[in-house]
């Protein structure tokens, strides 16, 4: 049976104060139904997803799943709401998702910041408000880890990485993996061979419809992984042999690969990693717009983060942490207490609400607290 969803009356001391906490800093607390329709957790994390998530379907015959998290339930809410507006958002509530570890349902709190334009304030008023909920639940110490997915992007484009390629990179960083498998001449000729016509086939294709073909393919011969990739990375794969075939090899050259490296490596407190990566970018030759409006970003963010009293020289950028959610778009983080699980994370996502169906671009980030794991009733 479905716990129900708690509010400030209700909900357990510690959550009614956070949820207060929240509300107090100008968001306001919203209950997304917990039905949701499928498709969008499908078309941004893909269809493996299918195996982690429950499926239902209405009379109709649409399928519907309980909501595996509350971002994209929040922004749907949103656009009903007040599409094209500002708003600011709290919840807590439960979710619903297959873990190895945990339990299938647990519960969730967060806040969604949509449409504001004074983005480095932005995101750090959302770290510090991941920091004072913690707090609430006594965690008072706990260790920050920060990424940029905007600025991988912007250094990916610098050094004019082919769009496969770029794809297939991001993936890798985001899974922990070496850049071995993006980089030119690293698959073997006859495997391209054997799949020369598919490839063929492919080269030019929209890159969502392949992996929606590729998906397809697995889940009506009932795999879900292969070799331990999903359906997913296949054909991220794929997509990246089919570009490297046409255009004579479109992975990563060496020198790429030595500067991404180098650019996975920094590590350190914001503003010495900033010294780095500005360091980085004019060693490796790099003159791009992109890339400076993303480190003037970044150091930027860094003096709003600061303003708010958050000792930033505790904090831990570190340029090899990406996420794999297709619509993380900046700023990153994660908040976690020792060697312990992650409590809190959070990030930038400015295409969501465009993804959704939105015809106004609106900028947004946020963050989600795990209640169970930050409470120590979870792991």
């Amino acid at each position: 049976m479905t716990r129900p969803e708690p509010d400030s009356e209700t909900a357990e001391p510690t959550q009614a104060r956070l949820l207060a906490h929240l509300a107090a800093a100008g968001y306001a607390t919203v209950a997304p139904p917990v039905l949701q329709p499928i498709e969008p957790f499908l078309e941004l994390s893909g269809e493996d997803i299918r195996r982690r998530i429950f499926v239902t379907q209405d009379a109709g015959g649409a399928e519907l799943c309980l909501r595996p998290e509350f971002t994209i339930p929040v922004c749907r809410l949103h656009r009903q709401r007040a599409d094209g507006q500002a708003a600011d958002y709290s919840y807590c509530g439960p979710v619903f998702r297959l873990a190895a570890d945990e339990p299938d349902e647990f519960f969730q709190a967060g806040i969604e910041s949509i449409g504001r334009t004074d983005t480095p304030a932005a995101d750090a008023e959302v770290l510090g408000l991941a920091l004072e909920g913690l707090a609430l639940f006594g965690r008072t110490a706990p260790q920050v880890r920060l990424g940029d997915m905007g600025l991988t992007v912007a250094l990916l484009d610098g050094l004019a990485v082919p769009p496969a390629a770029k794809r297939r990179t991001l993936r890798a960083l985001a899974a922990g993996r070496s850049l071995d498998g993006v980089t030119n001449g690293a698959e073997g000729q006859p495997r391209e061979d054997r799949h020369a016509g598919l490839l063929a086939a492919i080269q030019g294709q929209d890159p969502q419809g392949v992996r929606a073909f590729v998906e397809d393919v697995l889940a009506i011969a009932g795999i879900s992984a292969v070799g331990g990739r999903s359906a997913g990375e296949i054909a991220e794969r794929f997509l990246g042999r089919a570009a490297a075939q046409a255009n004579g090899g479109a992975g990563l050259n060496s020198e790429n690969r030595a500067i991404l490296d180098r650019y996975r490596a920094v590590s350190g407190d914001p503003d010495s990693a900033a010294r780095d990566l500005r360091a980085l970018v004019s060693d490796a030759g790099i003159r791009h717009e992109a890339v400076e409006a993303a480190l003037d970003l970044f150091e930027e963010r860094t003096g709003f983060i600061a303003a708010r009293g958050l000792p930033v020289e505790t904090f831990r950028f570190q340029g090899g942490f990406a996420r794999n959610l297709d619509y993380y778009t900046g700023f990153i983080f994660e908040v976690a207490q020792g060697d312990g699980p992650v409590l809190v994370g959070g990030g930038r996502y400015d295409g969501l609400l465009s993804h959704l169906g939105s015809p106004t671009p609106l900028p947004a980030v946020g963050c989600t607290f795990w209640i169970e794991r930050a409470t120590g009733a979870g792991r």
